[in-house]
């Protein structure tokens, strides 16, 4: 079988050639067959595109409900839509009025009130902080550690568009290069 020399100048190893069948230890090589190393590419592996904007990260708000709504059943929506915060809207505006979130739930059960006889505007933040979606991943993350809270509706001026929350924030910064 003749021998590819582009194949032959790249059976060298530690700086030394392969002749005569032998390789630098003594330990012989079948002729017939050839080692042939893969082609290097200089493209790098395609990599999901990095997060920029808010926009990049929301999820859409699926779950809302009106602030004369009980909390009992809040806190069902919330176990069955696997979700930690809900929003409350106004049902003229379609804007963000409130939050109610697993720990305000926790605050209610822990002080012995009943879940059934409260209704969420009584439990709800009212002094809601909310994020445009073309704010960046870092403003989200600045406005969530200034404000202490973990959920964030995202908003335009249709009204509520979506929610991030810590979790999507820190992915986002962990992908994000040298994250």
């Amino acid at each position: 079988m003749p021998r590819d020399p582009a194949v032959e100048s790249r059976r060298v190893h530690a700086g030394h050639s392969v002749e005569h069948g032998r390789n630098p230890w003594g330990i012989a090589e079948i002729p017939e067959t050839e080692k042939i190393m893969p082609e290097t590419s200089a493209q790098e592996p395609s990599r999901p595109p990095v997060p920029a904007t808010v926009a990049d990260i929301m999820r859409p708000p699926l779950t809302t409900v009106q602030a004369n709504d009980h909390v009992a059943g809040a806190a069902y929506l919330m176990r069955h839509e696997a979700a930690t915060a809900l929003v409350v809207l106004d049902a003229q505006t379609n804007r963000p009025m409130g939050l109610l979130t697993e720990a305000d739930i926790v605050q209610l059960v822990a002080d012995g009130r009943d879940a059934d006889a409260v209704r969420i505007y009584d439990l709800m933040t009212t002094r809601l902080s909310v994020i445009k979606a073309t704010a960046s991943i870092r403003e989200a993350a600045n406005t969530m550690i200034t404000g202490r809270f973990r959920h964030l509706p995202v908003v335009e001026d249709a009204g509520l568009i979506g929610m991030i929350d810590i979790t999507d924030v820190c992915r986002a910064l962990l992908d994000a290069p040298g994250g």
